[in-house]
C-alpha cells in the first residue's frame, strides 16, 4: 500500500490498481480489483492500521472484471454504499454480460476471471454528481458507456481516471482498449479541461504535481 498523497493510498494487486481514501467519514475505495480479491486488500488495510468495517462507500469506475471482481464480496462484508454508473448498473447486477475484449491474451484472461459475482448497485451516479462528501463523478465514456473518473478535492485535486486513460513512463494516453474509441478520446480531452494536481490510474503509476498538464499534451 503506498500513499500517493496525504490520506490516498494505492494497493498494486497484479494487473490493476485500487485506491483508498481516508476521510473524515471513513474509508472510500475506489474499484476492488479482481474476483477474490477482498482478502488481500483486507491485509492491506490492516498494515496502514484500518479496517474493512471502516470502509463506507465503493467508488466503481466501471463493471471489467479486473475492477469490479470483488465488489460483491466486499459490499457484503463491509456493508458500504457500492456506487457507479447506470449504464454500469446492469453489467454489475449480473444482467448484462461484457463483451469479450480485443487480443488473444485479454481474451485469455477475460474468460479465466470474468465469473464476477453479481451485486446490487446502491448508488446510481452520473457526471457532476457528489456520490461521496469531496467527490465529484466524471462520466467519461468511451472504454465502457458508463465509466466514471471520479475528481477529489484535496491536494489541488487527486484524479481516479480508472481506464478512461493510461499511463507508460509518465506519458498519459487514450486507453488501448475502448468500446468506442472517438467518445474515449473526448473523454480524454473533457479530463484535460479539469484543474488537478496529481492522477491516480486503474493501470500503471501514480503521477503526483502537474497531473492536469500530462493530460493536456495528451489531449493535443
Amino acid at each position: 500500500m503506498r500513499e500517493v498523497v496525504d490520506g490516498v493510498f494505492e494497493l498494486r494487486l497484479g494487473i490493476v490498481n485500487v485506491h483508498l481514501v481516508v476521510t473524515d467519514d471513513g474509508l472510500v475505495l475506489v474499484d476492488t480489483g479482481l474476483p477474490r480479491q477482498a482478502p488481500v486488500i483486507e491485509r492491506a488495510l490492516k498494515g496502514v492500521g484500518r479496517s474493512l468495517g471502516e470502509v463506507r462507500a465503493i467508488l466503481l469506475t466501471h463493471h471489467h472484471p479486473d475492477h469490479a471482481g470483488s465488489a460483491a464480496d466486499l459490499r457484503a462484508r463491509t456493508g458500504a454504499t457500492l456506487v457507479a454508473h447506470g449504464a454500469e448498473a446492469f453489467h454489475v447486477a449480473g444482467s448484462e454480460q461484457a463483451p469479450e475484449p480485443e487480443g488473444r491474451l485479454r481474451r485469455f484472461l477475460f474468460r479465466r476471471l470474468a465469473k464476477v459475482e453479481p451485486t446490487k448497485v446502491d448508488k446510481v451516479v452520473g457526471d457532476g454528481a457528489e456520490p461521496v462528501p469531496g467527490f465529484t463523478a466524471l462520466h467519461t465514456p468511451g472504454h465502457t458507456r458508463g465509466h466514471l473518473s471520479f475528481l477529489l478535492d484535496r491536494a489541488g485535486g487527486v484524479l481516479f481516471a480508472g481506464d478512461a486513460a493510461t499511463v507508460a513512463d509518465g506519458r498519459v494516453t487514450a486507453p488501448r482498449a475502448a468500446e468506442d474509441p472517438a467518445r474515449a478520446a473526448e473523454s480524454l480531452a473533457r479530463l484535460a479541461e479539469r484543474d488537478f494536481g496529481h492522477a491516480v490510474f486503474g493501470h500503471g503509476r501514480p503521477i503526483s504535481g502537474g497531473a492536469a498538464a500530462r493530460f493536456r499534451e495528451a489531449a493535443t
